[in-house]
Formats: structure tokens, sequence, C-alpha cells
């Protein structure tokens, strides 16, 4: 990657502001390439060159990318002045500028939300062209039928709402594996309310071809690894096979 002053680089990893950076420099707690630097706006390739924090070692990261279980009752926002955001849920090391959750879910919605800072990434992951599918749980007030089954892979034609065709695996009465790939506004929801329900529970399990880890507690979250990265805009990953779903994906 091209050079960049040492501050901002800092300042970007949410080591130190520019102002603290500076101050740094000034006794002696940078280095680079095993020389110390007394000044924080050198240029640098964060790729190539070891850089040392108080001697330690700067682990760079351009982007990161965060699995998180949503709890209930938690915005997908960046940042609200009424609510807690999944952004506060995070540690302080963590919150990024310009760290948002791709892909929101409703504030009743639970699950597998993305925490990232790399919009190209999120724009493959959302696009309805890409095609990128997503797997809910979905519970509702109405005993499914296989009518619904079929009304969903037709898609669904609602007034000015048209869904494209969906998959869905009835696991109980009252619940259902639900496979979109769009993500319009309260989709799922508008889809089960023109099938005469409504959803009393809804979770995330599934983005492309990564699934929520079910070690995480709701309201925890861990970065993905390097081939979940890749798996997150998997459009080649389709089809619901509840048998090889964590059990506790399906406790109801």
């Amino acid at each position: 990657m091209a050079e960049e002053r040492l501050d901002k680089i800092l300042s970007g990893q949410n080591i130190a502001t520019r102002t603290e950076s500076k101050k740094l420099a000034l006794k002696g707690m940078l280095a680079v390439n095993g020389k110390i630097t007394k000044r924080s706006d050198i240029k640098v390739d964060p790729e190539k060159d070891e850089i040392l924090v108080k001697g330690v070692k700067l682990i760079y990261k351009k982007h990161l990318y965060i699995m998180m279980n949503k709890p209930s009752g938690v915005l997908s926002a960046s940042k609200d002045k009424n609510t807690e955001t999944v952004i506060d849920l995070l540690p302080k090391e963590l919150r990024r500028e310009g760290m948002f959750p791709a892909g929101r879910l409703d504030k009743d919605t639970t699950g597998f939300v993305l925490l990232t800072d790399d919009g190209e990434l999120a724009h493959k992951m959302l696009s309805p062209k890409k095609h990128v599918y997503k797997l809910y749980l979905a519970g509702c007030d109405k005993i499914l039928n296989n009518d619904d089954v079929m009304t969903f892979a037709k898609g669904i034609t609602s007034g000015e709402d048209v869904f494209m065709p969906a998959e869905m695996k009835i696991i109980s009465d009252n619940f259902a594996l639900v496979e979109i790939c769009e993500g319009k506004f309260h989709q799922i929801k508008r889809m089960f309310h023109a099938i005469g329900a409504d959803i009393t529970s809804l979770k995330r399990l599934r983005i492309g071809s990564v699934f929520l880890d079910d070690s995480l507690g709701e309201g925890e979250f861990r970065e993905l690894t390097s081939d979940e990265i890749i798996g997150i805009t998997d459009s080649s990953f389709k089809g619901i096979n509840s048998d090889t779903l964590p059990p506790a994906f399906l406790s109801i």
C-alpha cells in the first residue's frame, strides 16, 4: 500500500490520536524499523515497516470484520443518543472510526450482525445483484403449512411489496427457517404478514457461507477468520439443511 503519515496510521488503528502520537514521539516511544523517531508525521508503509508503540509491535489491520451475536433491544447503528447500539457493545480498542453494522437487524431481531469499516465488502454482501443469501430462524403466531412454503417459493407480491422467491423450511408448527438474498426494510416480517402471520421472534443464523458462531452468547463477538471474510460474500452458498445446523440454533 502507499505510505501514510505515522500519526494517521495510529489514529486509524485506534491506537492514539494525532496529538497523542506527537507526544509519544517526543518521549521516544515510537520506533520504525528499529529506530526511534521523534516525529509522528513521517511517512511509513504499515504493511512493510515494523512499527513499535511503547515497545509493542503494531499489528496492522486495514479493516476489521467482527461477528456479533446481537441481543434484542440493541440498535443496529453506529451511534444513537438515546439507545444502546451494537458499536457500544465493543471495547474501546475496536471502535474504529467508520465502524458500522453491515446488514442491519431490527431492534428486536437477534443473531449474526457483521461490524466492519470495509464499505466495499459490505456492498458486495448486501447488494441484491450479488445474491448473497442470509438464513433466519423465524417464529410466528400462525401454524405454518405447505401452502405457506409454496407461497414463499413463488415470490410474494403484496400491494407495492415485491419479494423474490425465498426458501422456507418448517421445523415446528410456529417456527421455520427462511433464506433470502434481499435485504428490504422489515422484509421477513412483511413476507410473513402477507401469509397472515405476525413474527414473534427472528434470529439471523448465517450470512453467505458463514454461520453464527454458536459459542457466542448474546452480545458477544469475535473477529472473522480470513476464510470467513471470503465466505461472507459467497453467493454460491444456498439452501437450507437443518440437519447440519448446531442444535443451539434450533432451540425453540
